[in-house]
């Protein structure tokens, strides 16, 4: 769809049902600069990723896009429709704390 903003991530075009945005450093920790992403690439990199690896090491888009699970996920991701969506496992690695 054109005028669709691009993923800085995927960069295929982004419809209005399928954005959302990302806070570079969690908001939790202080951060405010944000950018639109896809959904579907959005929660992948809450799969990913702690709050704190987001804060110390992956707070730019180069940074995300350079992760081997990310730029593999990116690779897949990128043959599908912009309104593309299916739900993103948990990543096992991430050491998700479990809730009571």
């Amino acid at each position: 769809m054109t005028g669709d903003p691009l993923c800085p991530l995927c960069a295929r075009p982004i419809p209005p049902e399928a954005r959302s945005l990302h806070h570079l450093i969690p908001k939790s920790l202080k951060g405010r600069e944000t950018v639109l992403l896809h959904r579907i690439c959005h929660r992948k990199i809450h799969s990913l990723f702690t709050e704190r690896d987001l804060q110390k090491r992956y707070h730019s888009i180069e940074r995300i896009k350079a992760h081997p699970d990310m730029a593999l996920f990116l690779t897949w991701v990128a043959g599908k429709e912009p309104g593309f969506y299916t739900r993103t496992a948990d990543s096992q690695r991430k050491g998700r704390r479990r809730r009571p």
